[in-house]
């Protein structure tokens, strides 16, 4: 009867939710109704405004056209005016020139004929005349032909709302602390102007969730079909990433969302493990002379506190770093004497790893690996059989180093500003590298048999870990080539 009682809550729960999601569908619906009435009166008014502008440009460019008809027939009727005056005065004197000449071929007089001569004949207007017409009476040059933009008008169509394009998960690539997308459009005649990429980071596999606590990133004016984002931190095992294609006019619809793995290895300094003279915090640690003092101090006056009443309002003789992190699993478990260490706070018991170490170049001594958690808290990283790491010493005699087991080999090599650290739990691959040029310091090669952390010293000087960083493509390839040959850089084992 429980078992039916259980099942019916678990009906009316799940008939409960699926009422919820249909009450929100129909608002959903009755929304876009009322958004397709409201888009549509839009599109409507700006085409109407669209075409009133296409005629305001029409009725200005005929304005303009019939203004320089009329001026160039001004000016051509002016300039037929005056060779017609010209012609007809030249011709008036023409006229009463003939009828002299006429009048002086019929004198019988020598004399007479003499006093007019010929040359009074041939400077007649008439032969100064140039008988071709200053401007021609042909205006046809001012027409224009519209046919090719009649064509274009009759061949306007709506401008469609882009389709939603299609993400290629086979050819998008996350690598190098990258992330490369890249999609396709259905309709290849979309007239695409731009694509709009969102993404968001999460730590949930699968389809985005509505509720998410990370917003949407986006990124605009992408007019390619592929992108890819450069200066992430995957401190998330996932991201949400979608596309739309946008033209001249407006936006289409996100494409189905995806979501893309992005394996990176985040851990923090752990506060409760390090040395008292460690200052902790987050993912740095800094050297601090009198911290291990300070604490003495303290625990000296709690305990002169528990004997005798101490006075009220006594000055404290000392007081702890603002950086110092609480410890969490009680003072026993800090490192101590000269095992100036700390510990990351997650374990690596599996697949690959890859983080970065920038130390202050001043510091005397530093080192960094990696050791298991039942490393001793007087033990010093390289001393013993839990702990590998490479170690350089500026203080006296410089040095840069291989340790494990007690053992040591010297490494060839100047000591890098940055380094990187590569861990494969499984092929018990333990590698070194500039983190700049990616060359290859040291590889230790074992068979570890317990989960590893991080594991960092310093004496007089600081550090600064970066995480959530990707195994390098250049590393992976390194070690791939350099895992049958590697003998040199293996000996430490």
């Amino acid at each position: 009867m429980e078992d039916q009682r259980e099942a019916l809550r678990k009906i009316i729960t799940t008939l409960a939710m699926k009422n919820e999601e249909t009450q929100t569908f129909i608002y959903s619906l009755k929304q876009m109704l009322l958004n397709v009435e409201a888009n549509s009166a839009k599109v409507q008014e700006d085409l109407e405004a669209e075409f009133q502008s296409l005629t305001s440009v029409l009725e200005e460019l005929k304005e303009s056209m019939l203004m320089k008809i009329k001026q160039d027939r001004a000016s051509r009727t002016y300039e037929l005016q005056n060779q017609l005056a010209a012609c007809t005065r030249a011709l008036e004197s023409s006229e009463e020139l003939l009828e002299t000449a006429n009048q002086t071929l019929q004198a019988s007089d020598s004399e007479d004929f003499s006093q007019v001569g010929v040359s009074d004949i041939t400077m007649a207007p008439a032969f100064r005349l140039s008988l071709k017409a200053k401007v021609s009476d042909n205006m046809s040059h001012l027409m224009v032909d519209f046919a090719q933009e009649r064509q274009m008008l009759q061949a306007l169509k709506f401008l469609p709302v882009p389709s939603a394009p299609t993400i290629d998960l086979a050819e998008s690539l996350v690598s190098d602390n990258c992330v490369t997308l890249v999609w396709h459009m259905p309709d290849e005649d979309s007239k695409i102007d731009h694509y709009v990429l969102e993404y968001r980071k999460t730590n949930f596999e699968g389809p985005p969730r509505l509720k998410e606590d990370h917003p949407w990133m986006v990124v605009e004016g992408i007019r390619q079909t592929e992108h890819t984002l450069t200066g992430l931190k995957f401190d998330m095992k996932y991201m949400n990433i979608r596309v739309k294609a946008c033209n001249k006019a407006v936006a289409g619809e996100f494409s189905e969302p995806v979501t893309l793995e992005t394996p990176a290895f985040m851990f923090r300094l752990d506060g409760s493990t390090s040395h008292q003279n460690l200052r902790v915090e987050d993912l740095s640690a800094e050297w601090d002379a009198m911290g291990g003092k300070v604490q003495d101090i303290k625990a000296r006056e709690k305990e002169g506190k528990g004997r005798t009443a101490s006075p009220v309002n006594s000055p404290a003789r000392g007081t702890p770093s603002p950086k110092r992190m609480s410890s969490g699993r009680g003072g026993r478990d800090r490192f101590t004497a000269e095992s100036y260490t700390v510990l990351g706070d997650t374990l690596i018991d599996g697949g690959e790893h890859y983080w970065e170490v920038r130390f202050e170049p001043d510091s005397k001594a530093f080192g960094l690996g990696v050791a298991y958690r039942s490393l001793g808290r007087f033990e010093q990283l390289g001393k013993t059989a839990a702990s590998w790491c490479l170690h350089a010493n500026n203080w006296l005699q410089a040095s840069f180093t291989a340790k494990h087991a007690n053992k040591v080999k010297v490494l060839d090599s100047p000591v890098p500003d940055c380094l990187g650290v590569h861990c494969d739990f499984h092929q018990g691959l333990l590698s070194f590298y500039n983190a700049r040029t990616k060359q290859l310091l040291h590889t230790f090669k074992a068979k570890f048999t317990q989960p590893l952390l991080p594991a960092f010293t310093v004496w007089c000087g600081s550090f600064q870990v970066t995480t959530g960083l990707q195994v390098p493509s250049a590393v992976r390839c390194l070690q791939k080539r350099g895992s049958a040959t590697s003998s040199s850089n293996t000996s430490l084992t």
